[in-house]
């Protein structure tokens, strides 16, 4: 009985291509990659392809960067975007740029671990990478990235010390005054913030926000209705029974997030207040699964994640960043953080 035939196992070479097509090695090479000194006719061009094809031959990526001198993929690196609910708008950002410019994506998450940074950035430089996207999952200060001399990187959503990259982040202040505006847009007059009691770009930049909103609404800035917790929903709930003990109390409250202000929301509830009847709520983040899911859904400001990872790689695709060893005048350049209004205000 015959044997049935053993089933193939492992990749396609250029040599079963070149063997298949009665030629030699260079000749597919050429036929294929465009490279080398010899030229085929296109006879033979055409019928080294259409073997490749019929055997389901890759070219591998590697050589091919090797013989171009120039490589077709860009690096991604965080600390731990990709395990953060705003994950995929920024990888979704990164990828649309890089489509956009030919180049394939490669992504690794470090968890800020040193020795896994190490490992990523020899292998995104064994790759020859264009250049490197490095991010991290909420905007703050970080240390230029070692490891990666001699390829362009470019920050999102966080900055060096004097800003010896150029980086994109989110526009706090910006954000801050736009969610506080939505509430002197209503009329509101005695507004509120409760802000985070972490140290961060976004603490200082809201609040600055803030202030500058109620400047230019003509409205005194009170600090007793500035208040502090942790960024998550029990300090939300127990600044808002705070914010209720305030004689007269605020009409309105802009959340540093959206958490704060799911806070708020169950302390209005434990009251028996209406939103935004009793109290009108701004949150911060537009972290979907919350906010447009509240009842009512909650006015938010969005961080502009999609646009801090295409806007950087465009950047660094089209401008050429600098390097991690070179500082020619970068600059931290703010995205604007649009408002998404609901049904809260």
């Amino acid at each position: 009985m015959a044997r049935a035939p053993r089933r193939r196992t492992g990749r396609i070479t250029m040599q079963e291509v070149a063997t298949r097509a009665g030629v030699s090695l260079a000749t597919a090479s050429f036929a294929i990659n465009g490279t080398g000194a010899r030229k085929v006719s296109e006879e033979t061009r055409h019928r080294v392809q259409a073997v490749a094809e019929e055997l389901g031959y890759r070219p591998n990526a590697m050589a091919q960067n090797l013989s171009r001198a120039r490589s077709s993929f860009i690096g991604f690196i965080t600390d731990s975007v990709a395990t953060t609910p705003f994950a995929g708008e920024m990888i979704r950002g990164v990828q649309d740029a890089a489509r956009e410019h030919g180049y394939v994506m490669l992504m690794a998450n470090t968890e800020s671990d040193p020795r896994t940074f190490h490992d990523v950035a020899s292998m995104m430089l064994d790759h020859q990478v264009h250049g490197v996207v490095y991010s991290t999952w909420y905007h703050r200060q970080v240390s230029t990235p070692t490891g990666l001399s001699g390829i362009p990187v470019v920050l999102a959503n966080c900055y060096t010390r004097g800003d010896r990259l150029q980086s994109f982040v989110p526009d706090e202040a910006g954000g801050g005054r736009a969610a506080t505006e939505i509430l002197t847009a209503h009329g509101h007059r005695r507004i509120a913030f409760i802000n985070s009691d972490l140290s961060a770009p976004a603490t200082t930049g809201r609040l600055r926000g803030y202030r500058k909103a109620l400047q230019a609404a003509g409205i005194p800035f009170d600090k007793n209705l500035v208040l502090t917790t942790t960024p998550e929903q029990e300090g939300g709930y127990t600044a808002g029974l705070r914010l209720l003990q305030l004689d007269p109390r605020p009409t309105a409250v802009f959340c540093y997030n959206d958490r704060v202000a799911m806070g708020l929301y169950d302390a209005l509830r434990t009251r028996g207040l209406s939103i935004p009847q009793d109290m009108a709520v701004v949150g911060f983040d537009n972290q979907e699964v919350i906010a447009a899911h509240l009842r009512p859904a909650l006015t938010t400001v969005a961080l502009p994640h999609y646009e801090l990872g295409y806007l950087s790689l465009k950047w660094l695709l089209r401008e050429g960043a600098p390097t991690t060893g070179e500082a020619p005048e970068p600059t931290r350049t703010l995205v604007p953080c649009p408002t998404v209004e609901r049904s809260s205000t």
